[in-house]
């Protein structure tokens, strides 16, 4: 061991070192540095986490948006209110801008927030990588925006299918803009899968075996592995795409031995794994709601782990029932529609655990367990739908109309948005210190609650009278005109639903509640520090007994000390057992994330116009990576668990 490493024990978190004169120490090391600069480099997760959820919110603002333009487009028939070259780019920039910028995103954004709290850890693993990847997703946003206020914006589906996008069909930057704002998102999910896999499994707090772990940790586990396993495919996808538009490859194109039925292979092998990757984090919100709201621990929670496993691992194995009607080998149908059928099997097990704890419980509707109920009705119904849809002859009759377009909404608004509101109001108070209103708050989810279903409940029946999707305008005489007007009617009481939430989490801020450490008698971890946390999360290092920690040590919570206060450290636990097992340093914070990221982004949009793009910018790219991982002189090195 070095002179540097070794530190007197006055120089660490324990008996003779606690209470304010910790805090202070702790403050100083941990605070990021002050001005521009410190705001610009900082890698704290809880200041990353609230940068990616306030991004991703303003996104799904701005989605919204455009889906009240289409749904006043199509309230009457024969409409002109929208031209069908803008309404073709509304339509793209929608789905794109939910699905890529705030689906994904604002799951990661919880999870970065969170997880190190319910881990009882002080930093998450590889901070200057979720720093990075923050900045990416930022700026492949805002170069989709920005294209899009220009009348450039991406117009050929959210899914861009060939050949419609490729090179004869779609000339000009639009779809060229689409790809690479893949490569731009996919990157940083990946960065964030990473950071989290590692943090997971090797900074939990001493005792926090896997079989204590929360079940939204296990949910956050298995999203990035999902993720870790699924996106490499749609950015080969999208790779290959910007080759044939580009460079004049063929990939795609049949009449040069390529194939266009390729692309959906790539896509849907990632695209229907995202609708999982989007609601296993929301089933874990589920989870912790129920079990805090009902005052008891989750029933069966080994079955909801295996449950979440086997959503991840059947998501695999269902991309082709997005394909029935390209005509592949009818032995294939029968296969992906047993496959399609099977998965509701581990939701099903889930929402009968909840509603079991909440049986047995005495559970009490705040807000967020509101949003939980309507969550499992919702959720529910479009599970149904779902398995109709995996019928082949059915599919093949709905495919393309409006019943898709509900059957979509009603899983990903009612099984992900509906849980995710309902969470950021029960975490609001760790994220800012104040709780919402309950009043303001049940009138925005019966606003919500009333608005979804008066939206998408008639587009069942619109497209089993045969209404197809993505059509700007339609003839009258149809017997659609009543449907439509009900459901444009709907979209904009659900938006007013919606704006009560946002102007309730704004108003809270300065008017809200003052909350307290745990304003809802929770029993995890993060609810065990401040509301906010300090910058250091933990003075000591919780040590978990069972899976409802807190409510199992209704005195003080057992604790580990000995970690550095001078520098920052980690305790690095087993993977399994989680014991002890090495003191890690944290990296400090660094502005090279940031220009990295600047680079990089300059190499992508660069290479839209020019494919030396790519060439010229590895030389700025690898500068900064050098930079970045330059090691410094007042390193300090891992030192194993003192006794």
């Amino acid at each position: 061991m070095t002179d540097k490493s070794r530190v007197h024990h006055a120089d660490r978190d324990g008996e003779t070192l606690s209470g304010e004169a910790l805090h202070h120490r702790l403050t100083r090391t941990w605070s990021r540095e002050p001005g521009l600069i410190g705001w610009l480099s900082t890698t704290d997760h809880k200041e990353i986490g609230r940068r990616y959820l306030v991004t991703a919110l303003i996104f799904l603002v701005l989605g919204g948006l455009l889906a009240l333009a289409i749904r006043a487009q199509l309230a009457r028939p024969e409409s002109g209110l929208i031209d069908p070259d803008r309404y073709n780019q509304i339509f793209t920039m929608h789905g794109t801008t939910m699905m890529f910028l705030f689906a994904v995103p604002v799951m990661d954004a919880m999870a970065i927030f969170l997880v190190p709290l319910m881990l009882g850890t002080r930093a998450i693993a590889f901070p200057r990588l979720h720093a990075f990847s923050y900045y990416m997703y930022l700026f492949g946003g805002l170069m989709l925006w920005v294209a899009f206020a220009m009348d450039v914006g991406p117009d050929a589906g959210w899914f861009a299918y060939v050949p419609l996008s490729g090179p004869e069909y779609t000339p000009g930057k639009r779809t060229d803009i689409w790809a690479q704002m893949v490569t731009f998102t996919e990157i940083a999910a990946l960065a964030v899968a990473v950071s989290m896999t590692a943090t997971i499994l090797k900074q939990r707090a001493p005792g926090m075996t896997l079989a204590r772990m929360p079940l939204f940790v296990w949910a956050i586990l298995i999203m990035s592995l999902m993720v870790i396993f699924s996106m490499p495919s749609v950015a080969l996808a999208s790779s290959f795409l910007l080759s044939d538009r580009l460079v004049g490859t063929h990939f795609y194109n049949p009449y040069e031995n390529g194939d266009s039925l390729l692309w959906q292979h790539l896509f849907w092998f990632f695209g229907h794994p995202e609708v999982y990757i989007i609601f296993v984090p929301a089933a874990g919100f589920v989870s912790e709601m129920v079990q805090t709201f009902s005052r008891r621990p989750t029933f069966g929670y080994p079955a909801i782990v295996l449950a979440l496993m086997g959503n991840g691992l059947l998501a695999f194995g269902l991309w082709v029932h997005h394909m029935f009607a390209t005509g592949l080998p009818r032995l294939g149908y029968a296969f992906y529609t047993a496959a399609s059928m099977s998965v509701a099997i581990p939701a099903g097990i889930q929402i009968f655990c909840w509603i079991a704890t909440m049986w047995d419980g005495r559970p009490h509707y705040k807000v967020p367990m509101l949003w939980v109920v309507g969550f499992i009705i919702t959720f529910v119904m479009g599970g149904l739908t779902g398995v109709m849809l995996a019928s082949v002859p059915l599919d093949l009759q709905l495919h393309d109309t409006f019943f898709v377009v509900a059957h979509f909404h009603y899983v990903l608004i009612g099984g992900a948005v509906f849980p995710l509101l309902g969470a950021i109001t029960y975490w609001w108070p760790k994220f800012t210190g104040r709780l919402m209103s309950e009043k303001v708050g049940r009138v925005s989810f019966a606003l919500t609650f009333a608005g979804f279903h008066t939206t998408f409940f008639p587009m069942h029946f619109l497209g089993i009278m045969g209404m197809p999707r993505r059509v700007y305008t339609y003839p009258t005489g149809m017997n659609w005109e009543t449907l439509n007007l009900v459901a444009t009617i709907g979209a904009f009481t659900l938006a007013m639903g919606v704006l009560v939430f946002v102007l309730n989490a704004l108003a809270s801020l300065k008017r809200g509640e003052l909350a307290g450490p745990n304003p809802w008698d929770a029993p995890g971890l993060e609810w065990a520090t401040l509301s906010p946390p300090a910058p250091y999360n933990f003075a000591h290092i919780p040590v978990s007994t069972g899976r409802t920690p807190l409510w199992d040590n209704r005195g003080e919570l057992p604790v580990m000390t000995g970690l550095r206060v001078d520098e920052k450290e980690l305790l690095l636990t087993s993977v399994l057992e989680a014991e002890p097992s090495i003191r890690e340093p944290s990296p400090v914070p660094s502005i090279w994330p940031l220009i990295a990221a600047i680079v990089t982004a300059l190499t992508f949009v660069g290479s839209i116009f020019t494919p030396y793009a790519v060439v010229i910018g590895g030389i700025p790219i690898g500068i900064a990576l050098t930079l970045w991982f330059w090691p410094s002189d007042n390193a300090v090195h891992p030192e194993p668990v003192i006794d």
